[in-house]
């Protein structure tokens, strides 16, 4: 028997609401300071290290708002029946580099709800695509994340 209902594949195709941030200078030096990055071009903000994206686009909320774990509950997904999360890989393109000024908006769709049989029981497999584009939209990044749950 699935663990997979109608009312929970239905969830498929769902995205959330384009969040728009602005790319400073000073946040790329930051970002590099924090990440350790030794080329001139990340410490000086000319242009933000590869993973500068994830953080840029990560919700602020409180305390209140966290997961055990410290993670900011991610309200595009629906409730699945298996809860303990692991990584299950991440595909980036990068269509051009992040710079200071840039005005970008992302988007996420949830693009795929499957099930598999693991050694010790069902896991349940999600992938959600992050489309990264300019205001004007240009495209910078794609990114297509999967998560395992069991």
């Amino acid at each position: 028997m699935s663990l997979l209902t109608p009312e929970l594949m239905a969830n498929i195709g769902r995205a959330s609401t384009p969040q728009k941030e602005v790319v400073t200078r000073r946040d790329i030096r930051k970002y590099a300071i924090a990440t350790g990055q030794r080329l001139e071009k990340y410490i000086s903000g000319d242009v933000a290290s590869a993973t500068f994206h994830v953080a840029l686009f990560w919700d602020v909320v409180g305390m209140e708002e966290l997961s055990p774990d410290g993670v900011s509950i991610d309200k595009l997904l629906p409730k699945f029946p298996l809860e303990r999360a692991m990584a299950g890989g991440l595909d980036i393109t990068y269509h051009r580099p992040i710079v200071p000024g840039d005005v970008l908006v992302a988007t996420r769709t949830l693009s795929a709800i499957y099930e598999k049989q693991g050694s010790s029981g069902p896991l349940i497999f999600y992938e959600v695509d992050m489309e990264i584009k300019t205001e004007a939209g240009e495209p910078v990044i794609s990114e297509k994340t999967t998560r395992i749950l069991r």
